[in-house]
């Protein structure tokens, strides 16, 4: 009888990488730190969305502990969320770290090594940045550290899509109908961060609600902000109870409507060529739908935001969305520059070598 690697039959359950060595540990490993990134970015966005940010006041300590053996007993109101954030970062960190180590033995690719090598660096960049915030209690550090999360968790994914089979096999390679898209999807990833750059200072600004209606602005589609409109308007929220706006928080807030817009027209344009140019069942039609309904839902999160009077629950869905949103753009980007070249990395690399 013919062993099975003499028939050819891989062994189940084993992804083997083409460029040497089995990379299915890796594979794993990628997927877990993508899915715990998610989870840490939701919770990051209720640590804000709850007014939690500084309920912890020190850092790497926890009130004077060990982060690590701050008691359960003292984790209440805020602190539960800003402390869990911080243990939940740790583990990622360590996840990264380990994916590391996995890559390096595993992998014989020296680009996806670099990727992992990336990996590291962003995580101790993002862990540094979360602690000045803290210790030197400034919002806008909040911004980047908000915009490195969701690029390192589009890098975790890219890792997992590296080592996962499809990629290996060459399927995302020598793809014209879907290639001749890249630069307009890369547009789209290039706005998006505009709008997570957008988001980010509304949120760290803590005037979320400097419009309060939708779909107009102060009943207006470009409200008025002259002297005598803003000191009704703040008249207006100081009855209400609500902090005073100013007309540079209205323009930013004009501003994330308008980029909104925008990307919403170029994701539609996304879809419909992908239709035009790709035959029925081409996965280019399927990402480019996904990537409409997404945006679609994203600005409904956000309409529902404002009618909601910036419910925690609903501004962190929101968020969250957003950050899926950018980590998918950075993952469909790569597999279009990937279908612009005509030959697999990884076929090259098997045919030196014969």
């Amino acid at each position: 009888m013919a062993s099975v690697a003499t028939a050819g039959i891989k062994p189940a359950g084993r992804s083997t990488n083409p460029a040497g060595g089995s990379v299915g540990l890796v594979h794993r490993i990628a997927l877990i730190g993508s899915i715990a990134t998610f989870c840490l970015i939701v919770v990051g966005g209720l640590v804000t969305s709850k007014g939690a940010g500084m309920s912890v006041p020190d850092w790497p300590t926890t009130y004077g502990y060990n982060m690590f053996l701050f008691p359960y007993s003292k984790w209440v109101g805020g602190i539960f969320w800003e402390h869990s954030h911080r243990l939940l970062a740790s583990g990622i960190g360590l996840i990264t770290l380990v994916l590391a180590g996995v890559t390096f033995l595993k992998e014989r690719r020296p680009w996806v090594k670099w990727l992992a090598v990336a990996a590291v660096v962003a995580v101790i960049t993002q862990g540094v940045l979360g602690g000045l915030r803290v210790t030197l209690y400034k919002d806008q550090i909040g911004i980047f550290h908000a915009a490195l999360a969701q690029s390192f968790l589009g890098l975790l994914l890219v890792i997992t899509a590296v080592t996962g089979r499809k990629f290996l096999s060459g399927a995302w390679f020598a793809d014209k109908a879907a290639a001749s898209l890249r630069w307009l999807v890369l547009a789209g990833l290039i706005l998006t961060y505009f709008q997570l750059g957008i988001a980010a200072t509304i949120r760290h600004q803590h005037a979320p609600l400097a419009i309060r209606d939708f779909p107009t602005a102060y009943g207006a589609l470009i409200p008025d902000t002259s002297a005598d409109a803003m000191n009704r308007i703040n008249h207006e929220r100081a009855h209400d109870q609500m902090a005073p706006v100013s007309v540079g928080q209205i323009h930013l807030q004009l501003t994330h409507r308008a980029g909104a817009v925008v990307l919403l027209l170029i994701v539609i344009a996304t879809a419909v060529l992908a239709v035009m140019r790709t035959p029925l069942g081409h996965w280019m039609r399927a990402w480019s739908l996904l990537w409409v309904g997404a945006i679609l839902l994203q600005i409904l999160l956000g309409a529902i935001t404002i009618w909601s009077n910036k419910a925690a629950d609903v501004a962190t869905s929101h968020m969250a969305l957003g950050a899926l949103l950018t980590s998918f753009g950075i993952l469909f980007t790569f597999r279009l520059f990937c279908a612009a070249s005509q030959q697999s990395p990884v076929r090259s690399a098997q045919e030196v070598r014969a």
